[in-house]
């Protein structure tokens, strides 16, 4: 649920039409932005086709939601913590235009040949007939995205006089003296604002007739532009309920209000931290675990301020920092393959203790309750994963004062070393999706798991060295 927008640099296909004419004569025929969205998600629901790729844990909850509004044409906000694929959902909705679509060549506003909108355009329409230059517009290119600041404008959002344009010698008010914000230059688009209530209240107004007109109003000039486009913003719901900064007009206007949410079970959690996480080295199943129920346990504590969430960049940027920590070993100890181990977890809890927002009561404890929430992650894991299983073999290796030596800069091949024959390893090794026959890196995560999870259970001794190096058996 993180965010991304494909974009082409292709150009259109030789055989599409090139002027009025020629358009009219395939049997052309207009559209809204909106009925266009509507048609070709009917067709995707009919066919079976994937209609949002890319969009983890949403397909029985806010997908359906979606769609419905999609499908009654409506405008639409998203409510949702931060981090939860408010922006990733909404680029998404642009893969349902068509994948081209003709404009007037030239016209800044994208106006279909059918329907020219601006002074300019009309007369050039009226004057080339049915000669009228078109061009074809990829749907990476309508789409439109502001981020909500409090110093965003009237202007950067609507339009503005353009002093150039008058300094020229038009005259004061003649429409071609406008120079076009963001939302006009999306039309036959689809135009997104991300957290609206950071939004001036006085340039939320300015949305108001876009929203239920469908036009636009530039200082004292008489222009209606009927514009065509989808309206879509997204918001916090902390201040969009409590703090009140959305003016009631506007959140009247949009005809569909959607919750989004966190990923509702850990199978996927752990789906999108392997579709989003850029891991720079191997980083096994049981590990890739223990990052989704961190994230989950991080989010449900009562030390962590539940208003602000703990966003999924918070459990991708946890798994790419455990691949980096075993990357940087291979590299020190001139390892052949980098594999990460449940030592790599450790650095999670101060290098990304910033994303998350404590309780003011926990000042100064941000790093022992992340740590402390990191173990019963670990010791969940460990008993899902190898519940059932004896493992005696491990315990049996320290029985008689022998102490097995680890830690982050400690080698696969040293660790292994140290380790004889285990009886029951090649069934702990399957259980962690390891399989029959796992490098030396693999082994090495699997068998050092187990002694943390037999020390989290209690039932193997564990010491910290000043150096760094973990002791197990001491």
């Amino acid at each position: 649920m993180t965010e991304g927008l494909t974009t082409t640099t292709s150009e259109p296909p030789a055989d599409l039409p090139r002027t009025l004419g020629e358009l009219r004569a395939t049997g052309h025929e207009f559209r809204t932005v909106k009925e266009e969205l509507r048609d070709n998600l009917l067709h995707r629901l009919r066919s079976g086709e994937p209609r949002f790729p890319g969009i983890v844990g949403y397909d029985d909850t806010v997908l359906p939601e979606v769609e419905r509004a999609l499908l009654a044409g409506h405008d639409m906000v998203l409510l949702g913590e931060r981090g939860q694929g408010k922006t990733r959902l909404i680029r998404a909705l642009a893969g349902l235009l068509d994948e081209w679509t003709p404009v007037i060549t030239g016209s800044e506003l994208h106006e279909h040949p059918y329907h020219p909108l601006t002074p300019a355009s009309r007369r050039l329409a009226a004057e080339a007939g049915d000669l009228l230059p078109i061009s074809w517009l990829h749907r990476s290119e309508r789409y439109g995205e502001k981020l909500a600041t409090p110093d965003t404008s009237v202007g950067d959002l609507i339009g503005d006089v353009d002093p150039i344009k008058v300094a020229e010698g038009r005259a004061l008010g003649d429409p071609d003296t406008i120079h076009f914000g963001l939302v006009p230059r999306t039309n036959r688009g689809i135009f997104a604002v991300n957290e609206l209530p950071d939004l001036a209240e006085r340039i939320q107004v300015s949305l108001l007739n876009v929203l239920e007109e469908r036009d636009i109003q530039v200082r004292g000039y008489k222009l209606r532009l009927p514009l065509d486009l989808l309206l879509v913003a997204s918001a916090n719901p902390e201040d969009y309920t409590n703090r009140g900064r959305i003016i009631t007009p506007l959140k009247d206007r949009f005809g569909a209000e959607i919750r989004t949410h966190y990923p509702v079970d850990l199978e996927l959690e752990t789906a999108l931290i392997r579709q989003e996480a850029a891991l720079v080295a191997s980083v096994p199943d049981h590990l890739i675990d223990v990052l989704a129920r961190y994230t989950r346990a991080v989010r449900e504590s009562s030390s962590v301020d539940a208003r602000s969430g703990v966003s999924a960049r918070f459990s991708i940027a946890a798994a790419e920092t455990v691949a980096a920590s075993a990357l940087r070993r291979s590299g020190l100890r001139g390892e052949r393959e980098a594999v990460a181990r449940i030592c790599d977890t450790v650095s999670v809890t101060s290098t990304l203790r910033g994303k998350v927002e404590f309780e003011s009561g926990e000042e100064g404890r941000e790093t022992e309750i992340l740590g402390h929430l990191l173990r019963v992650a670990t010791a969940e894991t460990f008993r899902d994963r190898l519940a059932g299983l004896d493992l005696s073999g491990f315990t049996d290796l320290v029985a008689e004062g022998a102490i097995i030596q680890t830690g982050d800069l400690v080698s696969a091949a040293d660790l292994l070393a140290q380790i004889p024959t285990v009886p029951g390893l090649a069934k702990v090794l399957d259980r962690l999706g390891l399989g029959d026959a796992p490098s030396p890196g693999q082994a090495a995560s699997g068998i050092e798991f187990v002694l943390e999870g037999l020390h989290l259970t209690r039932r193997l001794a564990k010491e910290m060295t000043d150096d760094g190096r973990t002791l197990y058996g001491s």
